[in-house]
């Protein structure tokens, strides 16, 4: 079979410097969106099983330390049990540490600080790597663009020097250099759906840690869930921060 002479092929073995660094290029930021969409969306599925075991299982429990036991990985891995785990250690710090100038703030601002801070912080963990989806969405598609214009551009030069103008000289560099727009296009898409699909997941885990934290606040400062008739198990925690 011959070898297309308008084809992938032909447009890398016709193509300038500029024209291959525009391909390599966009298929380095198809690579990368392509990494981020993979990974991201393996943490997403992780993060929302751990949110089950967080809402249900974790209350479901007869004290701290077996709810703690039943999100399983360290807190590191899991923002739900970094959540668990920094509400209890705020609790004891502030009752061991009341000489401190946290002292002055009352045991219920306290926790939720350190509750907050938890969240940010999963928060940030969430939405890292998705400006890599942001940036290659809004800009593979002008690159693509630059490497159409610029294989047009060599197209009318070479039709200058030859003075041909006709439909099987100019048809093959014209769509050789299309082909960078449907790369763009390409690239582009699966980078800008991955990010609005990731970000509206990590919207709904961030909920659910919200929810979470609201009921571990009230459980450390009252003894009972949100919602609950009657007192949770006391709670028990040594050391502090």
């Amino acid at each position: 079979m011959e070898n297309n002479p308008y084809g992938i092929a032909a447009l890398w073995a016709q193509g300038d410097a500029v024209t291959r660094g525009v391909a390599i290029l966009l298929l380095l930021m198809s690579v990368a969106s392509w990494c981020v969409i993979v990974m991201k969306t393996w943490r997403l599925v992780h993060l929302r099983r751990q949110a089950r075991s967080a809402t249900h299982d974790f209350w479901h429990q007869r004290d701290f330390a077996a709810g703690l036991a039943v999100l399983g990985e360290t807190k590191a891995e899991n923002p739900f049990r970094n959540l668990a785990e920094e509400g209890a250690e705020a609790v004891a710090h502030h009752a061991h540490n009341k000489s401190d100038l946290h002292g002055a703030l009352n045991v219920s601002d306290w926790v939720t600080s350190n509750l907050r801070r938890g969240i940010d912080d999963a928060a940030q963990a969430m939405q890292s790597g998705l400006s890599i989806l942001a940036s290659v969405g809004s800009t593979a598609p002008f690159v693509g663009l630059f490497g159409t214009v610029w294989g047009i551009y060599h197209a009318l030069v070479s039709i200058g020097v030859t003075g041909q103008a006709s439909i099987d000289k100019v048809a093959g560099p014209v769509g050789e250099a299309l082909i960078m727009t449907a790369f763009g296009l390409a690239v582009a898409i699966p980078a800008v759906l991955g990010y609005n699909a990731l970000a509206r997941g990590n919207k709904s885990v961030l909920a659910q840690l919200n929810r979470f934290a609201h009921d571990l606040h009230a459980y450390f400062i009252t003894g009972a869930r949100v919602g609950t008739a009657s007192p949770a198990p006391t709670l028990n925690v040594v050391g502090g921060r």
